[in-house]
């Protein structure tokens, strides 16, 4: 009797698990097939890919897309280059830290960007800091919003693995602190390296308030001039959009897929 009241138990909650899942499917996609069927309007009384065309043949998208692509490759590279070491030195040497830079990956959330971008102009507006042209300004801005993602993703990468092992084992066989991050490490790291990365590439090319504050024709922008001033193609835009960025997820899926969690990698240490 009671193991009938158990699978009876069972398949309620198994139930009411599939119903919320399908609630939660229709309300995260129906919005998106509305969107989808909206840009395909473009030409009156038939469903057509017209709008699409449009935003293919608009040279501000390339322009707007590759200059964003760039921004975000760089903001990769600089992102990664100061969060890694950082993370690995503050797993290594100072654990106690760790409160305290997991409140540092609060801030992006709480400032809003529009207070880092009117700060950033004061400071590096004037003499001798005066960067304000460049885009190299945007891109610190970028490393700041980036920060709690790659963080994160290396964090968590560092968590899943036993880093003071594989520390100590590489420095026995006479490994040094480049030869230890590059052949023991990162290679280690490599499913959270790519998250940070398709994370900060989606951050960087929907981002809005900082390109438009600072000035540069990136990809965020565009989408917004182009909301105000037409229908169909920011639709279209919208899509182009929300597919990019579950490409890079399932990138990152299809990468991670398959490869053990976060194995040893003492070969090239000898």
């Amino acid at each position: 009797m009671s193991n009938r009241r158990t699978r009876h138990g069972t398949g309620v909650r198994k139930a009411f698990s599939w119903l919320w899942m399908l609630i939660g499917l229709v309300y995260f996609f129906l919005p998106l097939a509305a969107t989808f069927l909206f840009s395909l309007k473009g030409k009156k009384g038939v469903l057509s890919f017209v709008a699409y065309e449009h935003v293919f043949a608009d040279p501000k998208f390339l322009k707007t897309f590759g200059f964003s692509l760039e921004m975000s490759i760089l903001t990769v590279i600089v992102g990664l280059a100061l969060i890694v070491p950082t993370a690995i030195w503050i797993h290594l040497k100072v654990p106690k830290a760790k409160p305290l830079i997991e409140f540092f990956t609060l801030l992006p959330f709480v400032i809003p960007p529009i207070i880092l971008a009117f700060g950033l102009i004061r400071i590096y507006s004037r003499p001798p800091f005066a960067i304000v042209s460049s885009p190299l300004l945007l891109v610190a801005g970028y490393v700041i919003i980036a920060f709690p993602y790659i963080y994160k993703s290396v964090d968590a990468g560092l968590r899943a693995m036993d880093l003071r092992g594989l520390t100590e084992a590489a420095q026995s066989l006479g490994a040094g602190w480049l030869t230890l991050l590059f052949k023991v490490i990162l290679p280690n790291l490599r499913t959270a390296l790519l998250s940070a990365l398709f994370l900060t590439f989606a951050i960087v090319i929907g981002e809005l308030t900082l390109a438009v504050l600072l000035a540069w024709p990136a990809f965020g922008p565009y989408m917004a001039l182009m909301g105000r001033n037409l229908a169909y193609e920011p639709a279209a835009l919208a899509i182009l959009s929300f597919g990019m960025t579950w490409g890079a997820i399932g990138l990152i899926q299809a990468v991670s897929r398959g490869r053990p969690g976060q194995g040893s990698n003492l070969g090239g240490t000898h």
